[in-house]
């Protein structure tokens, strides 16, 4: 902007007929000259015409049952959420904002969302737990008044052998354990 173009006594007559109607307190009038100077010098210079979008698919073709479209460049998938904020750099919002959309209008294809709401409900998310059913306690028979009516019941009841995983599991805990402290000897140096 060229400011020594613009006639001083233009913007004294545009701020004196506001400062007659509105009241100003002595430190606003430095930045209301300067504001008014400046809108003066920005009516000179050419107005450059906002870029015209058009879409890659018509608003009304880009929700199919199946996928949407992104109006942008085309892009088929079943939703747009990461696609817009990663490609375009957008959030839902202002993509919205940008084509001129409702803010009802969906960036998920309908059956996708029907397929992931019909998932939801089979799993039970969305729903308050019903308070957890606890069962009746039944009184248990201790062993020893089970083993007091039955004098052959303490004969017959032997203690079952360890398996078999369980005894190689603890020999080859045992052999990882001595080679550890053998190389843990071997490594560290003697002084």
């Amino acid at each position: 902007m060229n400011t020594e173009q613009i006639n001083p006594h233009l913007t004294a007559k545009i701020v004196a007929s506001y400062v007659r109607h509105h009241r100003l307190v002595p430190d606003q009038l430095a930045d209301l000259i300067t504001s008014v100077h400046r809108a003066i010098g920005q009516l000179r210079q050419p107005h450059e015409p906002e870029e015209v979008l058009t879409p890659a698919v018509s608003v009304r073709w880009s929700v199919h049952r199946d996928y949407v479209i992104c109006l942008d460049c085309g892009y088929r998938r079943e939703t747009l959420t990461r696609h817009i904020a990663t490609r375009h750099g957008l959030s839902l919002d202002e993509y919205r904002q940008r084509w001129g959309l409702r803010s009802n209008h969906p960036l998920t294809a309908p059956a996708y969302s029907e397929r992931r709401s019909t998932l939801a409900k089979q799993l039970g998310f969305g729903r308050k737990l019903a308070a957890p059913v606890v069962p009746a306690e039944t009184p248990k028979a201790s062993p020893a008044a089970l083993d007091a009516g039955n004098p052959k019941a303490r004969r017959n009841r032997r203690t079952r052998p360890a398996s078999k995983s369980s005894v190689t599991r603890a020999a080859t805990e045992l052999k990882l354990a001595t080679r550890r402290r053998s190389r843990a000897r071997v490594t560290s140096p003697s002084g």
